[in-house]
C-alpha cells in the first residue's frame, strides 16, 4: 500500500533532510509544497490561498488524497519582519495546511515544534498555539517533534545561532536529566526520526524531546 505523504518546508534545515528520506522509502508517495519561485523542487503553492480556503488548494495537489501531513513550517521574527509575520507562517499556514490535509483524509500529522511550546515569550507561546489548534482537528495521531537547539547548516546563515550552536555544544556534556530536552541535537537526528515516524500505526497525540527522538531516529 502506498502511503500519500504531504510535506511543507521541504527547503528548510530539516525539511530538506526529511525530504531525501522519505524519498528513499519505496512505500510512499511524497509531495511537496513551495513557495512559487522557490529554489526547491515541488508544487508550487500560495500559502496565503492556503489559508484562505485550505482544502479547495489542496485538493487539485493532492487528488488521491492524504494519508500523512509533515509541517516543518519556521521562521523568526527577525526574518519575517514582525511578529504578526512570523504567526502568519508558523501558526496560520501550519494551520491551514493541516486543515487542508485533514479535510482530504490525513490520519497522522506530524509537527516539527520545539522544546519549551506554549511556554513564555512570543516564539514559543506561538508554537504552543500551533500544537493546540491542530491537536483540536481530529487526527487518528499528532506527532509532535520539540528538538532542542537544531544543529546543521542553514542555506541562509543565523549568525547568532551559529553563536548560540557553539555554545550550546560546549554545555552538552551538563545537559543531564530534563535539562537534556534544551541540549543540541542535529537536524539530520531530527528528521531521520520524522522518516521513521512516517505512517506509523496508532492514535492518540505523542510528544518527543532530544532523547526520544534521539532513539527513535537510530537504525
Amino acid at each position: 500500500m502506498t502511503i500519500q505523504v504531504l510535506l511543507a518546508g521541504s527547503t528548510g534545515l530539516v525539511g530538506h533532510l526529511v525530504d531525501a528520506g522519505l524519498t528513499g522509502r519505496s512505500d510512499i508517495a511524497l509531495t511537496r509544497l513551495v513557495r512559487p519561485g522557490s529554489s526547491g523542487t515541488g508544487q508550487p503553492i500560495d500559502f496565503e490561498h492556503l489559508y484562505s480556503a485550505p482544502e479547495a488548494t489542496l485538493r487539485p495537489v493532492m487528488p488521491n488524497g492524504v494519508d500523512v501531513a509533515i509541517s516543518c513550517l519556521g521562521t523568526t521574527i527577525r526574518a519575517a519582519g514582525s511578529q504578526a509575520a512570523m504567526y502568519r507562517v508558523d501558526h496560520d499556514y501550519v494551520l491551514a495546511l493541516a486543515q487542508g490535509a485533514r479535510a482530504l483524509g490525513a490520519r497522522q500529522f506530524i509537527l516539527v515544534s520545539s522544546v519549551g511550546a506554549g511556554g513564555p515569550g512570543f516564539y514559543l507561546r506561538t508554537k504552543g498555539a500551533t500544537e493546540r489548534d491542530i491537536m483540536a482537528l481530529g487526527f487518528t495521531r499528532v506527532d509532535l517533534i520539540r528538538p532542542g537547539m537544531l544543529l546543521g547548516n542553514r542555506a541562509k546563515a543565523r549568525p547568532s545561532e551559529k553563536f548560540g550552536q557553539r555554545l550550546a555544544a560546549g554545555l552538552a556534556p551538563l545537559m543531564v536529566g530534563r535539562l537534556s530536552h534544551y541540549g543540541v541535537i542535529s537536524a539530520e537526528t531530527v528528521a531521520g526520526a520524522i522518516v521513521r515516524l512516517t505512517g506509523q500505526a496508532g492514535d492518540g497525540c505523542r510528544t518527543y524531546f532530544n532523547p526520544e527522538i534521539t532513539r527513535i531516529a537510530r537504525p
